[in-house]
């Protein structure tokens, strides 16, 4: 431990420098070429060798050998944030507002450390450096779908169905939580489906020939209260919540509105209640435009499945955190609404995504920005590479962590719900 902590408080400057560029960097999913490209010369000028690319701009990088195969994820990808002081106006206004650019920094530091101390035959670390977790950017996904350069929209998704995680035991991932603690453990996330609403009616003139046209907007209006009524037949133990927004709702005031638009999620912690309130969603659209002479074309695609963490192996991360934090100042066993990519990932490997804070402002929004990039880079790599440490150094650890673990389906099974929804 002292050695690890000796060695990334030596690379402290370089690597917040190194976060503070990747931070000014925002690019969305499946378009992180900047971003790559910063990360491999930096790990280049390190010393270490790029071992695999996929997804586009996802790639990995590893060190050491044997068993345990301990994977550290790390997200690449930004988010649309209108008004960030870093945004990227070419790039739909990307900022990392949700603090991806981090845990590539924290990741690579931590490497960095356990480079100088993991022997060979100890257990082997890759980061997987992973695209396009934010659910968003949907039209230009599809393109690389229909293009055949990807297969679904998220980024695991498509690295886990390509086989990149086959052969790694176990999975730590953060993430950036906002600014009232320092760390959370043992959090689980909900799982969401994705719905494109289009509601068809016909155009005429609004004002001189109403009785000729059918408005979808008003079929969408009649929609959304059929939402609000839904919503009170929730089971408050599931957490669900729907929610979105608005695409397009006509061309013109002075014509009635033939085509309208709307997107929006489906979440839950329970997948079965997913499944239900998805054909619930679906018939209440549907009825509610025939109710107006109008019709409905719904398109439903995967989003990503509920996160349920490894509570041995947050039991690991967790006593590593004592070592810099006070027990008070650490969230536990937290229930986010929340969800990610991650859920999908821990339907097959024992997984944890451990919360960090050090930040201010609202994640998402225009107003988040790095508070104490000390905690974030240089503590935060602290408690992963020393987690590491831990579980190389008493591979009855990972034998338990592992043993306990039961995959949520198959390989199989998971295809299957891919391409059934998609």
């Amino acid at each position: 431990m002292k050695r690890i902590d000796e060695i990334i408080e030596c690379n402290a400057d370089e690597i917040i420098a190194l976060g503070d560029n990747l931070f000014k960097h925002p690019e969305l999913g499946y378009k992180e070429f900047k971003t790559k490209e910063i990360l491999i010369d930096y790990l280049k000028e390190k010393g270490f060798e790029i071992e695999q690319e996929y997804c586009l701009t996802g790639f990995k990088v590893s060190i050491g050998s044997g068993y345990p195969h301990i994977g550290l994820i790390a997200e690449m990808d930004a988010i649309p944030t209108v008004g960030h002081p870093c945004a990227n106006l070419n790039d739909s206004s990307a900022a990392h507002s949700c603090g991806h650019s981090t845990q590539c920094t924290i990741m690579v530091n931590a490497l960095l450390a356990l480079k100088e101390v993991i022997k060979d035959g100890m257990g082997k670390v890759s980061i997987y450096f992973c695209p396009a977790e934010e659910f968003t950017d949907i039209a230009y996904r599809q393109s690389l779908i229909k293009d055949g350069k990807i297969r679904y929209i998220g980024g695991k998704v498509n690295m886990l169905t390509e086989g990149i995680f086959d052969d790694v035991d176990l999975c730590i991932h953060l993430h950036a939580m906002g600014n009232d603690y320092q760390y959370g453990i043992n959090s689980r996330l909900a799982g969401f489906i994705y719905k494109k609403y289009t509601f068809i009616g016909k155009a005429s003139h609004a004002a001189v020939l109403p009785h000729l046209g059918v408005n979808a907007l008003n079929a969408f209006a009649l929609f959304q209260s059929a939402q609000g009524m839904l919503r009170e037949t929730f089971k408050d133990e599931d957490k669900n919540r729907v929610h979105g927004r608005l695409i397009s709702g006509g061309e013109t005031v002075n014509s009635i509105p033939e085509i309208v638009e709307y997107e929006s999620y489906i979440r839950s912690f329970n997948s079965e209640t997913l499944t239900v309130l998805n054909n619930l969603y679906s018939n209440a659209a549907i009825c509610c435009a025939k109710a107006i002479g109008a019709t409905c074309n719904i398109e439903d695609t995967p989003g990503y499945l509920p996160f349920v963490p490894s509570r041995k192996l947050s039991d690991v991360v967790y006593k590593q955190m004592l070592n810099y934090v006070k027990d008070e100042d650490i969230i536990k066993d937290e229930e986010s609404i929340a969800a990610g990519d991650i859920g999908d990932l821990g339907c097959f490997k024992p997984t944890i995504q451990f919360g960090y804070g050090g930040i201010k402002g609202v994640i998402h929004g225009k107003t988040m920005m790095i508070a104490d990039p000390y905690l974030i880079y240089i503590t935060t790599a602290k408690i992963v590479a020393n987690s590491v440490m831990d579980i190389l150094n008493d591979h009855s650890i990972a034998d338990d962590i592992i043993s306990s673990f039961k995959p949520a389906m198959t390989k199989e099974e998971y295809l299957e719900y891919l391409n059934k929804k998609a």
